[in-house]
């Protein structure tokens, strides 16, 4: 699904070649400041590579509408930004960005009891607890249906209980409708339990 060739950003990241498979969950392991979140957000082109080339399903990202590109490759970050005004709101301000079709309240209230969040849609988005926002960023990223999710590891400001709930749930909407999932992690457990191949990089580079 992805490959890239001869990858070069700033000092922080240099990779010879990998290639990452569609429909498998892949692990993305290291120490903090090593690359890994920069290696994530090549792969949907919020940051461009200084030299090299990435591919996604033999075409150069470059080459992809960028609107198009992000809304089939979608990043949860680690502190996703939740819009002011209702659960609502955050459900259409996603879509109209995305230039996704208005859905409609019998979806998204499906989506919220998907991720365990028993809220109304009335409710305020920033009323939401910690880990309740970063259910709702990934009931966003539900909507968008896309075709492969780009998971930071959830802030530092969770504990870890909550954590590797969202974590678990990210890693079972993946399974579950066959999407690609390519997730940051510290925690090698985390990554040897959830994940089907694991990457090690360290100081910009890839650990075979």
């Amino acid at each position: 699904m992805f490959k890239l060739q001869n990858i070069e950003f700033k000092n922080i990241l240099q990779i010879d070649s990998i290639e990452l498979k569609e429909h498998v969950t892949t692990a993305i392991l290291g120490s903090s400041g090593g690359g890994k979140t920069t290696f994530l957000k090549l792969l949907n082109n919020m940051i461009s590579a200084d030299k090299g080339t990435i591919y996604y399903k033999d075409k150069d990202i470059n080459n992809y509408d960028p609107v198009e590109l992000r809304r089939k490759v979608v990043m949860l970050p680690q502190d996703p930004e939740i819009f002011k005004g209702t659960i609502r709101d955050n459900f259409i301000i996603t879509e109209k960005i995305a230039d996704k079709k208005h859905a409609g309240d019998d979806i998204y209230k499906n989506i919220l009891k998907q991720v365990s969040l028993p809220k109304f849609l009335e409710d305020k988005a920033e009323d939401l607890s910690g880990g309740e926002k970063q259910r709702l960023a990934l009931a966003r990223v539900m909507l968008l249906e896309p075709e492969v999710l780009l998971l930071d590891e959830p802030s530092s400001s969770l504990d870890q209980e909550t954590e590797e709930k969202i974590i678990s749930m990210v890693v079972n909407y993946a399974v579950k409708n066959s999407r690609t999932l390519i997730m940051v992690t510290h925690s090698p457990a985390i990554a040897e339990k959830y994940a089907d191949r694991i990457i090690n990089i360290e100081s910009g580079r890839i650990i075979k």
